[in-house]
């Protein structure tokens, strides 16, 4: 009987029956006893939630984005950007072709860490050592991924072509959401060639790169369907490839794929980031000594300098991705530069969401160190001193970012030279809100939710989940702030380095509560 992961021999006609027979059992099984154990009540209590729920927020959300779309089309030229000297202009075509382009790599991207072709812990069990062929066992649910990305791609991407596109009519914001769906369907499928290892992976990568470029392009091409269909044809011509090859897919990939989406959606569910983030981070770094060979030779002088040491040669060995805060930045510069100039409190939310978004990826030593805090406990130092070294890279890395980008910022006139030193001061919460959210404890489900218009809400559980981006935002408020002003008071540099100074001192000093 071949083990899980290696690949089952070519089977007849009746042995596929056999494995398209199991699978039916199965399901069938599942679905049976999920019945038994739910009641219509139920079912109608949660469809009357979920559903009048979703119909608030569609409002709201529709309401935002016509509201987003006639201020963006009264705009004037740069009368109300944060920038005072627009020395080069980005056409907006470009930029929502970037935007589109860097919305599907990062589909094609998770859809190849969860996937897309997987199998779950009882079917790794179960399926896996039989004898059989694997593609009735895997076809269904890749398929049904497919779809509902397709599917989900369409909804998100109509509003996006509402706002950044305001001449169209509404046909046209039809085609181009069709046209980004069917786009999404190819870089999952693309991920599904990847996974079968149909060619080598840096010929693969590069391959799905230039293709998704390619398709980035067409959603802009609404004026006629033929986008639409040449991306169809493509998407049915890869479909063609990989569906007969499905059960190709080695075992130990199906398992490792299962693994992490289980783990993603487990820790989604009960609204846990680092747990999403540890399941989406897992493997996909290389430990690299070389970064942090300097540091070996040198001699340490008491348990203090030997624990920063021991921080600073894991956030090197980790190897922080340089290319994520660098596209942040570019994403940044590329909103203020953008033709036309997007409306100030949207580029101010932009630069916001962008430092939250690097200041998370900064935590990644102190998520792993979170996992097990009792070794902490067995330092002779005392807990402030040893998060106050955890805290030290993310802080020197952050404030080098911000240091970056707000002297981009003072090129362009959004403010004077003192804004470098608002943003290396804002760097320095920014990178202690790091800590705080990867010591964060896991929500508290035993709180009862909170009746809204919404439907019920876990105030509890958001709390947990907003622990480390509120100091985070926090931080950013006064660098905000000087922006809007366009020049930088003297009050705005001793809040800021007042706001920075107590985060820091708040997250080095407070205990983590026990679960």
């Amino acid at each position: 009987m071949p083990g899980p992961d290696i690949l089952a021999p070519e089977q007849s006609p009746q042995d596929r029956e056999l494995a398209s027979e199991i699978v039916r059992f199965t399901r069938r099984s599942s679905r049976r006893y999920k019945r038994s154990r739910t009641s219509w009540g139920d079912l109608f209590v949660d469809a009357y939630s979920w559903g009048l729920g979703i119909a608030v927020s569609l409002t709201i959300a529709a309401s935002f984005v016509l509201a987003l779309r006639n201020e963006i089309a009264d705009r004037a030229s740069t009368s109300n950007s944060i920038i005072r000297a627009q020395w080069l202009v980005l056409p907006e075509s470009l930029l929502w072709t970037s935007t589109t382009f860097a919305a599907l790599l990062v589909i094609s991207g998770l859809a190849r860490k969860l996937g897309p072709l997987t199998v779950n812990g009882a079917e790794r069990s179960w399926w896996l050592t039989l004898p059989v062929e694997r593609r009735p066992m895997v076809l269904r649910p890749f398929v049904r991924k497919v779809a509902l990305t397709a599917a989900g791609s369409a909804i998100v991407y109509l509003p996006f072509s509402m706002v950044t596109a305001v001449y169209r009519d509404p046909l046209e914001h039809v085609l181009a959401s069709l046209t980004f769906s069917v786009a999404a369907a190819i870089a999952v499928t693309l991920a599904a060639v990847q996974q079968l290892a149909l060619v080598t992976p840096r010929l693969g990568k590069a391959t799905a790169t230039v293709l998704l470029l390619a398709c980035s392009i067409l959603p802009a091409l609404s004026s006629s369907p033929w986008p639409t269909a040449l991306l169809a044809v493509a998407a049915v011509g890869l479909l063609a490839l990989v569906v007969p090859r499905a059960g190709q897919v080695r075992g130990d990939e199906l398992v490792r794929g299962g693994a992490v989406a289980g783990h993603a959606g487990a820790s989604l569910f009960m609204m846990d980031s680092n747990e999403v983030l540890r399941a989406l981070g897992g493997g996909s770094k290389r430990v690299d000594g070389g970064r942090a060979a300097s540091f070996y030779t040198r001699p340490s002088h008491g348990p203090l300098k030997a624990l920063i040491r021991a921080d600073v040669v894991a956030f090197l060995r980790l190897n922080p991705p340089l290319m994520p805060p660098i596209l942040w930045l570019a994403a940044c510069f590329a909103m203020l530069l953008v033709e036309g100039g997007l409306p100030e409190f949207v580029q101010l939310a932009i630069i916001m969401i962008s430092g939250c978004a690097v200041a998370s990826g900064m935590g990644k030593v102190a998520r792993k160190t979170a996992l097990v805090p009792e070794l902490d406990a067995l330092l002779p130092l005392h807990p402030a001193l040893v998060r106050t070294s955890r805290t030290l890279m993310p802080c020197l890395a952050m404030s080098v970012w911000m240091t970056v980008l707000s002297g981009v910022l003072v090129l362009l006139g959004a403010a004077d030279p003192w804004l470098l030193g608002v943003g290396a001061l804002a760097g320095i919460g920014m990178g202690a809100g790091t800590l705080r959210a990867a010591t964060r404890t896991p929500p508290d489900w035993t709180a009862p939710p909170v009746e809204t218009p919404f439907g019920p809400v876990p105030r509890a559980q958001l709390g947990s989940l907003m622990r480390g981006l509120d100091v985070t935002i926090l931080a950013m408020i006064p660098l905000l702030l000087a922006l809007y002003l366009g020049y930088v008071p003297m009050s705005v540099i001793v809040i800021q380095a007042v706001f920075s100074a107590g985060i820091f001192l708040v997250v080095v000093l407070s205990r983590p509560k026990r679960t």
